[in-house]
C-alpha cells in the first residue's frame, strides 16, 4: 500500500498546527497540517512493515502512524502534545475521537524536561544570532517564548492550551522587532526559572498513563485486524484472502 493511501483512506485524526492553531497567523503564514493514521493490521504481517510517518502528499502535511504517535506522545514530544492539543481539527473519525479522549493521559511532569530542553536549544540558536549579527531571528525569538509561556501554564494548571489567547499581541509585537532582545531575554529566563518552580508543585502526574494508551492501540489493532480491505489479497488466514500462494 502506498504511503499517500495510508494517509488518504486511514487518517483517524487530522489538524492544523504552527501558527494558525497558536492564534499568530499572519497574512503570510503557511498552513502546516498534522495527522494520525491507523495502518491496517495485515500489513504488520508482511515482512515489509507500514511506514512509521508520511510527508505529504499535501504541502506542508506531515502524518505519523498511530503507534508512532503515541510512543512519542508518552516521552512528552512538545510538538507532538501541541498537534494532540491543536484548536483547529479537521478530522477525527470513532478512534481518532478516542485517541482525542486519552489527551490527558500522554501528560506528565516529562513536559518540563522535554519543552525546557527544547527551548534551550533554541535560545543557543538565538544567541549565536545576537553575536553574529547584533539582533536574534524574530520569529524565532516570538515562539521560544511562546513555549515557555505555554508549557509554564501546563505545569501549573494540568491543561495544555496551544491558544495564546490574550497574548498575542505582545508576541506580535516581539516577531516585529520592537521588543529589544535584552528584554527578551530577561523574560526567557524569567520564565524558565517559573518552569522550574511550577514543576515541583505541579498537578500533573510523575509518569504517563502508559497501560490505558498501550490498552488502547492493542485494542485498536485487534478490531483492525478483523476487518478485510483490498490489503489483504493473498494473506493467509484473512477474510477475502487466497491463502498460500503454491506456485
Amino acid at each position: 500500500m502506498r504511503p499517500e493511501t495510508l494517509v488518504r483512506d486511514h487518517t483517524i485524526y487530522a489538524c492544523v498546527t504552527g501558527s494558525r492553531a497558536f492564534g499568530l497567523a499572519t497574512e503570510a503564514s503557511d498552513t502546516d497540517r498534522r495527522g494520525v493514521f491507523l495502518a491496517p493490521t495485515p500489513l504488520y504481517w508482511r515482512f515489509e512493515k507500514p511506514p512509521t510517518h508520511v510527508e505529504g502528499p499535501g504541502e506542508e502535511q506531515f502524518s505519523w502512524e498511530l503507534e508512532r504517535f503515541c510512543e512519542l506522545a508518552l516521552r512528552a514530544d512538545p510538538n507532538i502534545l501541541e498537534c494532540l492539543h491543536s484548536p483547529v481539527v479537521e478530522h477525527a473519525d470513532a478512534t481518532g475521537r478516542e485517541l482525542l479522549a486519552l489527551r490527558g493521559a500522554f501528560l506528565s511532569r516529562r513536559v518540563h524536561e522535554t519543552f525546557t530542553r527544547y527551548a534551550h536549544g533554541q535560545r543557543r540558536k538565538l544567541d549565536a544570532d545576537v553575536r553574529a549579527h547584533g539582533d536574534p531571528r524574530w520569529k524565532h525569538a516570538m515562539h521560544l517564548l511562546r513555549l515557555l509561556l505555554s508549557v509554564r501554564d501546563l505545569l501549573r494548571t494540568g491543561t495544555l492550551t496551544v491558544d495564546v489567547g490574550d497574548m498575542r499581541a505582545s508576541l506580535l509585537a516581539v516577531r516585529r522587532g520592537e521588543v529589544p532582545w535584552p528584554e527578551i531575554d530577561s523574560r526567557m529566563t524569567r520564565l524558565a526559572a517559573e518552569c522550574e518552580e511550577a514543576t515541583r508543585r505541579s498537578p500533573l502526574p510523575e509518569e504517563p498513563d502508559r497501560r490505558r494508551v498501550e490498552d488502547f492501540l492493542v485494542r485498536t489493532r485487534r478490531v483492525s485486524a478483523l476487518q478485510p480491505g483490498p490489503y489483504d489479497e493473498g494473506v493467509q488466514g484473512v477474510p477475502g484472502g487466497r491463502g498460500i500462494d503454491k506456485r
